[in-house]
């Protein structure tokens, strides 16, 4: 993850990995405590998997108002205002589909599936638990003023696509604040920067999958501020009756997506804007090259067959996967 990849700390973290790395290496204990305390806030408030979250109570009550610490309003309306900007291809009322399709316990308790994507999930969910239709973030209300939020009857949160963004970029931010030196934070592979970088940039790997050594084909790239997210359906995968899902969500059919691209990984400001813009890619396919032009957002698009395409200003120097054609998608996905 670093060029230094000897001074970095790697913690638990939401079911996966955070790697913590500073520009102080004396300083590194110091902002990976502060990494690990943000981690924990956002899991008491933001978990869909602890019964004990506020998103858990907030899911079991539906059409009531529940109060609510800031921190998960924070979230909610940081998943939201996702929406608003993705038209509704990324949409946090996906809790109910995510059940249908059995991603209803933590990811390390389903049957995972591993390997190439072959894929995916086309039809009904498993038997007895067809899928569900999303109902659409409209119906979620959040009064900032008296601190509530309220879903309607029949809705589940999920802030899969948000919330572990957002927690990187504050992780980063304490870390800095508390090693007073620049760190880099990664929360299973979204990628968070505060402070200043190394005189060479922090050097990244971008893959796949974030767990992946550097033998995985990739592609170094070099980072000064904002964020990086990846987003992927070749993993989070797990095997149902009716075959392998994954938990990317098309809101429009309740279904795991059925995308031009295997994984696509953003640059901006934020990691919260990037894992927006990533998700959102993979949900709308072969208009997400244009948009993402559009946005003059950095991306790194790797289609189904493998080939990669680089926009706005996204580097092609050093990426070992080749090329794709002006598309780089096969017709007849989204």
């Amino acid at each position: 993850m670093s060029s230094q990849p000897s001074d970095l700390i790697r913690l638990d973290a939401f079911g996966t990995v955070a790697v913590v790395t500073a520009t102080d290496p004396a300083r590194l204990d110091v902002a990976a405590g502060a990494v690990s305390g943000v981690v924990d806030e956002f899991d008491r408030a933001c978990s869909r998997f602890r019964p004990d979250s506020e998103l858990s109570m907030v899911n079991a009550s539906a059409g009531l108002a529940v109060r609510v610490g800031p921190l998960l309003v924070e979230a909610v309306s940081a998943a939201l205002r996702a929406a608003r900007l993705t038209a509704g291809d990324v949409d946090p009322t996906v809790g109910e589909a995510l059940i249908a399709l059995g991603y209803d316990r933590d990811f390390d308790e389903l049957s995972v599936v591993s390997g190439e994507p072959s894929f995916v999930l086309d039809g009904p969910g498993r038997p007895g638990r067809p899928l569900a239709a999303v109902s659409g973030w409209r119906t979620v209300q959040v009064d900032r003023e008296a601190g509530t939020i309220r879903v309607a009857p029949g809705v589940s949160l999920d802030l899969g696509a948000t919330a572990k963004a957002l927690a990187a970029d504050h992780a980063a931010a304490a870390a800095h604040e508390a090693a007073d030196c620049g760190v880099l934070v990664s929360l299973g592979g979204d990628l968070a920067i505060s402070g200043p970088a190394p005189d060479e940039g922090w050097r990244v790997r971008v893959t796949d999958d974030h767990r992946a050594g550097v033998s995985a084909p990739g592609q170094w790239i070099s980072l000064r501020v904002g964020g990086l997210a990846t987003s992927s359906v070749a993993v989070r995968r797990w095997q149902t009756d009716a075959g392998v899902a994954h938990h990317l969500i098309d809101p429009a059919t309740g279904g795991s997506v059925d995308s031009a691209w295997r994984t696509v990984s953003v640059c901006a400001a934020s990691c919260l804007d990037a894992n927006i813009a990533s998700t959102a890619a993979i949900v709308r396919g072969s208009r997400a090259r244009a948009w993402l032009s559009e946005l003059r957002l950095p991306s790194r698009l790797v289609a189904v067959d493998g080939t990669v395409c680089h926009v706005a200003g996204w580097p092609s120097a050093g990426d070992e996967l080749p090329v794709g054609s002006a598309v780089g998608v096969e017709e007849g996905r989204n």
